[in-house]
């Protein structure tokens, strides 16, 4: 029994241990990594002057690897053989870089990787490191700074490029053959771009967002902003550079036949006030065409024929454009197919909207009946939209109302002359307390027209308005939604808003951003003022 009490002890020290190492426990690794990758050396160092070497090594305190390094890396000057830097796809503690360029004499170069370098973990990347070294004894230390804004959006365009050019060897050519002598790159949410470690002389400053990231301007994809001073350094001045796309020219492509009497045209650019002709090289044949919806391309209809081949001519001002293509033997012609783009309910402000599978080419308002479910007939107005096929029947509306709207046969006929058998359809017009209104006084000092829009969180123009002179819009029964106002200044007065031309050196129309949401609720009455400066 002496023993009992130290057996008695142990065993309650056994059970007490053991239901303690039976509890659950968290590993939590510890706190998340937030830090960015450490540069450890760079071989050469930073700001090495008379450099020769061919290649450069970054060894960091981590692994890291290159995330979209296609889109972020800057050489400026530019190389005309791009380096080979590694690695790519993979972690690693070092970066090299190989340089398969001859660089130039006295000059500083600077290798700016932007946000691309992240730690392999966590992703935080190096905030935008740069390799800088001049291949002369000096290195060059002044800076340019610019202001990005879109001339239409609000939003940036990040990864765009600032330029700058040599003054001396630099005509309106250049930019289109050449890459510029120093380079900076715009993050997604900064629109203030610093080149820096240029050389004190005189530049034309540009700025490019490119798509073919070649450093070489194309005007059929890339956004370009230029000012017409130039640029002299030092000088402590923030430039504004306003980025637009040209206006593109019509162009056309190769006609390919999609059945007996319709072929496909692609087709880009303003395409307004466009004439195509099509011959069977005996005769023109009876054409028509229009627009694909949403598609850069037409629908060209001409009647059945046994030609071996035709000759498509395209014009569009000056332009003219022939393309001679062969028949071939398809599917049966189309038809013609009419319907109603419409719901059940129509917005008050919204017109009853028709469309067919083939031109229309007469309306006969006499086979056209829109009227109330009570049969009360109502006056309507038709706007034909030719481009697009589609015929916009307006009327006054009242709220909570029920429509019929007919087309009897004969009413409307296609190109080939053809026709349908009567349609009808029926909708409804919601009441005005689901509709909000929208009163905005506007200050302006502007002799030229101006013109308000409300947009919404995307930049789809929902509503828009010229500004009559007593400068009072009322934007009646809008949908419920936010909106954004946007003014453009129409300084040429000709009805649309104008983009920007770099070679006749002609900016963009001006247009402004109101950053105040208008919170448009149903039977709400809102008032705003604006001033337009």
């Amino acid at each position: 029994m002496k023993y009992f009490h130290y057996i008695f002890f142990i065993l309650i020290l056994s059970c007490s241990l053991f239901v303690n190492c039976a509890k659950r426990g968290h590993i939590t690794g510890g706190p998340k990594d937030t830090l960015p990758p450490i540069l450890l050396k760079a071989t050469p160092e930073l700001y090495t002057t008379n450099f020769s070497s061919k290649e450069i090594k970054l060894t960091f305190d981590e692994y890291i690897k290159l995330n979209k390094l296609n889109q972020q890396l800057i050489i400026s000057p530019p190389m005309e053989y791009a380096p080979d830097i590694t690695p790519m796809g993979f972690a690693n503690k070092q970066i090299t870089i190989k340089i398969l360029d001859t660089l130039k004499p006295n000059t500083t170069y600077s290798i700016n990787f932007g946000q691309s370098i992240v730690d392999n973990n966590e992703g935080n990347a190096h905030p935008n490191f740069r390799y800088v070294f001049s291949t002369g004894n000096y290195i060059d230390s002044l800076t340019v700074t610019a202001r990005l804004k879109d001339a239409i959006s609000k939003k940036n365009n990040s990864f765009t490029k600032v330029v700058l050019y040599d003054a001396t060897d630099f005509s309106d050519s250049t930019i289109y053959k050449k890459k510029p002598m120093y380079v900076a790159n715009s993050l997604d949410s900064l629109n203030v771009v610093t080149i820096e470690n240029i050389k004190e002389g005189r530049y034309r400053l540009l700025a490019l967002h490119e798509k073919n990231n070649n450093y070489l301007f194309d005007p059929a994809t890339d956004k370009i902003a230029f000012i017409d001073e130039l640029v002299v350094t030092p000088k402590d001045t923030i430039y504004q550079l306003t980025l637009f796309k040209e206006a593109q020219q019509a162009n056309f492509g190769r006609p390919t036949m999609v059945s007996q009497n319709k072929w496909l045209l692609a087709a880009e650019g303003n395409l307004k006030n466009i004439k195509i002709e099509v011959s069977d090289f005996s005769k023109n044949l009876q054409t028509a065409f229009f627009k694909v919806d949403k598609k850069d391309s037409l629908h060209v209809f001409v009647p059945p024929t046994n030609a071996d081949s035709l000759k498509f001519t395209m014009r569009n001002g000056n332009l003219v454009k022939e393309q001679i293509v062969k028949t071939r033997t398809v599917r049966t012609k189309d038809s013609l197919t009419v319907r109603f783009i419409t719901s059940s309910v129509l917005n008050i402000t919204d017109s009853l909207r028709i469309s067919g599978n083939t031109p229309f080419t007469h309306i006969d308002r006499n086979n056209i009946r829109l009227m109330k479910k009570d049969s009360t007939e109502i006056p309507y107005q038709i706007v034909f939209d030719t481009l697009n096929n589609q015929i916009k029947i307006a009327f006054d509306k009242e709220e909570n109302t029920e429509y019929v709207a007919t087309l009897y046969p004969r009413a409307l006929q296609d190109v080939f002359g053809k026709s349908h058998d009567t349609l009808s359809t029926r909708f409804k017009t919601p009441p005005y307390s689901e509709y909000a209104n929208l009163t905005i006084k506007a200050v302006h000092a502007y002799k030229t027209p101006v013109k308000i829009e409300l947009l919404d969180v995307d930049e789809t123009v929902h509503y828009s308005q010229w500004i009559p002179e007593d400068q009072l819009i009322r934007f009646s029964h809008i949908n419920p939604n936010k909106y954004f106002i946007r003014v453009w200044i129409d300084e040429n007065a000709n009805g649309q808003w104008d983009t920007g031309s770099y070679l006749e050196k002609r900016q963009p129309e001006k247009v402004i951003h109101f950053p105040n949401v208008i919170d448009a609720r149903a039977n709400w009455e809102i008032n705003e003022t604006i001033t337009i400066q």
